[in-house]
């Protein structure tokens, strides 16, 4: 098990899955706060870094594409101090954060993970019901049922009607833009049926965001929308086209031809010697090899791939 603790939070990997607990320091964004602790499986992630500044480092956890609705709804757009996959690292850590970033990277290798995009959403999105003040209105989102409110900051022409329910059914996507610079931001719902050019200000399916404080919590209910529409993925297969291996688009009745049998070509060192990496892991597991041998066979083996 590797785990690292820091005042910006608390990663721990047990080989399977990771465990993300944002901290208490009031550099800690808001949204991470409230989603607050998440499992995220190996199988979700495309890979891991480390970066050393003078003062601090950051570990950076990369999800393979469409794994998580949060960064499928917010399209890698969120601050880092609001990015649950991020986690600032104080100077003296600097070694725990680089084995930290070797045991994953090390876990990728032996279970084989592929980097590429996914058919299905590996976490499960905020849970609901969930609800969220920011800019100029109100959103709940009980997980079939959209209701935006408006406050006295509204423009008259979209508050005029009143509160409005949305059914998750007629939704065909969702869009959190956060607000830049002199740009207002905005958390819009596409309605089946119904495009829309009309800026957020006066339409009645969005919430103009500000740049406030409280405009992030307006991701979270974006990703739980996000959650429970079709994976993009779906969408892609429906149109006649799905990610191949490599993670490009090709018509979807390419992907029936199943690809050819590796047992047919000979075994190469590289593929020995990541048997090789799985079987000390089973030998670890089992007990044994202590952690020490199995640190030193396992270095072993990496230094000659």
């Amino acid at each position: 098990m590797a785990e690292i603790i820091q005042k910006d939070g608390t990663w721990v990997f047990d080989g399977d899955t990771l465990r993300l607990t944002p901290g208490r320091d009031k550099n800690v964004g808001l949204l991470r706060r409230t989603l607050g602790e998440l499992l995220v499986p190996l199988g979700a992630l495309a890979g891991v870094s480390f970066e050393q500044g003078r003062k601090t480092g950051r570990l950076r956890l990369r999800l393979r594409e469409g794994a998580d609705p949060l960064l499928q709804a917010t399209g890698g757009r969120l601050p880092e101090s609001h990015d649950p996959y991020q986690l600032v690292v104080e100077s003296d850590r600097y070694g725990v954060a680089e084995y930290f970033a070797d045991e994953v990277r090390n876990a990728l290798l032996l279970d084989q993970v592929p980097s590429h995009p996914v058919p299905e959403y590996l976490l499960p999105g905020p849970s609901v019901p969930l609800s969220a003040s920011a800019g100029d209105g109100s959103v709940s989102f009980d997980g079939e049922r959209i209701r935006l409110e408006w406050n006295w900051k509204t423009e008259e022409a979209k508050s005029a009607a009143g509160a409005r329910t949305l059914a998750l059914t007629d939704i065909a996507a969702v869009e959190w833009v956060p607000a830049t610079g002199l740009e207002n931001g905005h958390l819009r719902f596409l309605v089946r049926s119904a495009p829309t050019k009309t800026p957020a200000k006066y339409d009645p399916n969005a919430v103009e965001l500000w740049g406030f404080k409280k405009d992030p919590l307006m991701a979270l209910v974006a990703a739980a929308v996000q959650a429970r529409l079709p994976h993009p993925a779906a969408r892609d297969s429906a149109h006649g086209t799905v990610p191949d291996r490599a993670g490009h688009d090709h018509p979807a009745e390419l992907e029936a031809t199943p690809a050819p049998s590796s047992s047919a070509a000979p075994e190469d060192e590289h593929d020995a010697l990541l048997r090789r990496l799985r079987e000390l892991g089973e030998l670890h597991r089992s007990g044994v090899l202590t952690d020490e041998e199995f640190a030193l066979a396992k270095q072993a083996v990496l230094k000659r791939m």
